[in-house]
């Protein structure tokens, strides 16, 4: 359990008089520029609050288009009108957080942002849940992470999986995180998202991840008792079905953790370290992004 005192309010810098603004408010400097490397550069930096009496912050989340906006505008997040990627040519990223109360908001207590693959791992088994979206997303850089500590250690107990945004705003008030990467990325096709809640409650964790793309795959998985996440990962591309399955079976493990992978130097560097990589590329068939889930 963490002694820290749970984060209440984010705040986000794109130039030294917003930095001077919100470090005379009070607020804390997260020491990591979210646009290091690119060209040309801009000064972008997180700040947070931990205040006494407020309700702490309990998801995070990115969106990196318009769409993405209207499900967390809808189900209550607020958002911190700062672009992430401001002054470089890639993705509007913008940054939204919720202060939440359902069984599955577990309030986080800190937050750290990585550079480099071989800093990730060492996160992962600390505990760290990682956030899905790459800050400079298209803009070329370092592979920048957002991730977050909670108060209490927490497992995945749901996973699911969208079409486009048409449920977003279900999917948050239900209490799921999403994984800020579209899974057919240039691959054409449909935005399709994985999402997953989790619970303080270990029983109810899941304990194992799979991934088909041929049907045999898909009747081997049910014979183990697998449970296949409804819509085909590559929906709308013209690659294989490809499905995520999970199980809860077994007294191991639980899950604390899963990512999308599309930094290929993260595969090498999670399975040295002891992370599962499922090595079945989620755009298999299609000239989409390679990417792969871990999880831990």
């Amino acid at each position: 359990m963490s002694d820290l005192q749970p984060i209440t309010k984010l705040n986000v810098s794109t130039n030294v008089d917003e930095e001077e603004i919100f470090g005379a408010q009070g607020y804390d400097l997260l020491n990591g520029d979210l646009n290091e490397g690119t060209i040309p550069h801009n000064r972008v930096f997180l700040w947070y609050k931990r205040e006494c009496g407020l309700k702490p912050v309990t998801r995070i989340q990115l969106s990196f288009n318009d769409y993405m906006k209207n499900g967390l505008a809808d189900a209550g997040y607020e958002l911190v009108n700062r672009d992430l990627n401001a002054g470089v040519p890639g993705d509007h990223i913008f940054l939204w957080y919720f202060c939440g109360s359902t069984q599955y908001d577990i309030p986080i207590v800190n937050l750290q942002v990585t550079k480099d693959a071989n800093e990730e791992p060492a996160l992962l088994r600390d505990g760290w849940e990682r956030l899905g979206c790459d800050l400079n997303r298209n803009a070329g850089g370092c592979f920048i992470y957002l991730w977050v500590k909670r108060a209490t250690p927490s497992y995945i107990c749901d996973i699911a999986a969208t079409i486009d945004y048409t449920s977003d705003q279900q999917h948050f008030t239900d209490g799921y995180t999403r994984i800020d990467e579209n899974v057919n990325r240039r691959a054409g096709g449909n935005f399709i998202f994985l999402w997953y809640r989790r619970s303080s409650d270990e029983s109810k964790g899941i304990s194992a991840l799979e991934v088909s793309n041929t049907f045999q795959e898909q009747v081997n998985l049910q014979e183990k008792k697998f449970k296949r996440i409804t819509f085909n990962l590559n929906k709308g591309t013209q690659g294989k079905d490809v499905y995520l399955w999970y199980s809860k079976e077994g007294c191991g493990e639980k899950m604390q953790s899963m990512a999308v992978l599309i930094n290929s130097k993260t595969w090498m560097v999670y399975q040295k370290n002891g992370i599962f990589v499922l090595e079945k590329n989620l755009n298999e068939g299609n000239k989409g992004v390679k990417m792969y889930l871990a999880y831990k």
